[in-house]
């Protein structure tokens, strides 16, 4: 493994804070605001399908006109329907291991918080997880792992094949996601050969000085260019679907929104396609960690990031986790929000060991979360606001990642490929795994979809898939 001196030799700093500072301009000097007209423009252009450049975003950042923000908000619904329909990609986290040799100020597994409890799951262990996702339903995960020498590329790569490879009933894990550490060329190559889905690093702060403030010296972390390059390294070897993301709560939320959108350009521009997801978690509660440090954004300011994500980058999946409390993400998925997790558990060990769903267990987890639900009420409640829960793993396992999804999701073909296969997943769901209140709700909604699409072979191909799971107890059909 690198040493610290070697980290971030051949990296590029795309990120120039006074570039940035400057175009979001003090807080209350309403000269950087911009008109309505400009503001419209922006909006068209986005409308079109067409990326921001930081510029523009920061002009929808610096608006402050009521009315304006409204007309913000419509086009993110806009988009999100034009681009994702009413679909929403469902998927679980899973907490390998949380050894860290780092001492993030904010993070509830740094190394100096001596009340944290560490462990790093063992074979069985995952295993008995991974069988208890299944049994609910589950078939993507996102692997999370902390920055220890015990969790090298070789250790990744064996957990993703353990996970793939281990099935209860008629259950599988169909994309196993990860969320590591920053590693070189040759530590992603080995994890990309494991068959991983999207590897993501969340830059965290895009401020440098920030960064510097949560990340102390002499930890690995406290490389900003070490991270910010990573997920080039990532895309260097062929690992094309990436996630990107910010902490919000860490600085100014305007600046870390600016952020996301210009690594999200750097990597459009460098690499023919931008980061497949973008998260946007909003800091809370975590075991050891001084909440009084932090920058509380708001409801209202949340909603202004979600919606400028969107509009900003039309493409791009904008993940929402189970850090809000249910009333906030049921709002926000309107705004943009493409996919969720749903019964998630982040103690190490929490699906299988765990005896109330509801307890939250302070020293075992990274941070609290706000939305403790089952999937299946998650399910129930996606389809009762007339959602498309999916589960779809076929762009993946099709080979339509990175640049090759973009030109699928560009002229909008992505929906009639996704649509479809969103409701094949969700038949599965309702047949193996739904109670009989969502298995109920679930066949409503699914004969209202399977109203809309038109006559054509298509349908005709999809009800034969349809009655093939349903009837027949196949699985995994997919377009």
């Amino acid at each position: 493994m690198s040493t610290l001196g070697e980290l971030s030799q051949n990296g590029h700093d795309f990120i120039d804070d006074n570039k940035l500072e400057a175009l979001l301009g003090n807080s209350n000097d309403f000269k950087t605001e911009p008109s309505p007209a400009r503001v419209r423009e922006i909006l068209e252009k986005s409308l079109s399908k067409v990326p921001l450049e930081v510029e523009e975003t920061a002009a929808l950042v610096n608006v402050r006109n009521l009315d304006l923000i409204e007309e913000i908000f419509a086009a993110a619904r806009k988009l999100k329907v034009d681009v994702y329909g009413n679909r929403i990609v469902l998927f679980a986290p899973l907490y390998i291991g949380n050894k860290c040799v780092n001492d993030c100020r904010y993070c509830g597994f740094r190394v100096t918080n001596r009340d944290a409890i560490r462990r790093t799951l063992n074979t069985q262990e995952i295993e008995a997880q991974v069988k208890a996702l299944e049994r609910v339903g589950h078939k993507r995960l996102i692997l999370v792992f902390g920055e220890h020498p015990e969790y090298n590329p070789q250790y990744i790569a064996e957990s993703v094949r353990l996970v793939a490879k281990t099935k209860e009933g008629c259950g599988e894990i169909r994309r196993v996601n990860i969320n590591a550490a920053p590693f070189d060329h040759e530590g992603f190559r080995i994890i990309k050969d494991a068959g991983i889905g999207a590897y993501q690093v969340f830059q965290e702060t895009y401020h440098h000085k920030t960064y510097a403030k949560w990340h102390p010296q002499g930890t690995r972390k406290a490389d900003y260019l070490w991270r910010l390059d990573s997920l080039s390294r990532a895309m260097e070897v062929g690992c094309d679907d990436v996630g990107i993301g910010a902490l919000f709560g860490l600085g100014d939320w305007r600046f870390e929104v600016l952020g996301l959108v210009e690594h999200a350009r750097h990597l459009d521009k460098k690499y023919g396609c931008g980061p497949h997801t973008v998260s946007f978690p909003r800091m809370c509660k975590a075991s050891g960690v001084n909440g009084d440090e932090l920058t509380p954004v708001s409801d209202d300011e949340f909603k202004r990031i979600v919606a400028i994500l969107r509009v900003s980058i039309p493409y791009t999946g904008l993940i929402l986790t189970a850090r809000e409390k249910e009333d906030v993400r049921r709002e926000l998925l309107g705004f943009g929000v493409s996919q969720i997790d749903a019964g998630s558990r982040i103690e190490l060990g929490g699906y299988s060991e765990m005896g109330d769903m509801n307890h939250q267990v302070q020293e075992r987890e990274q941070f609290q979360l706000g939305d403790m639900r089952s999937l299946d009420e998650v399910m129930r409640d996606l389809v009762r606001d007339g959602y498309v829960p999916s589960f779809c793993t076929a762009c993946y396992r099709k080979g339509r990642t990175g640049q090759q999804f973009m030109e699928f999701a560009v002229p909008g073909f992505i929906a009639n490929l996704c649509t479809p296969n969103a409701l094949c997943t969700l038949t599965e769901y309702l047949q193996d795994y739904a109670s009989p209140e969502t298995k109920k709700i679930g066949e409503a909604l699914l004969q209202n979809e399977l109203a809309k699409i038109p006559d054509g072979s298509r349908k005709i191909d999809l009800l034969g898939r349809l009655r093939r799971i349903a009837e027949k107890d196949e699985r995994d059909l997919y377009f």
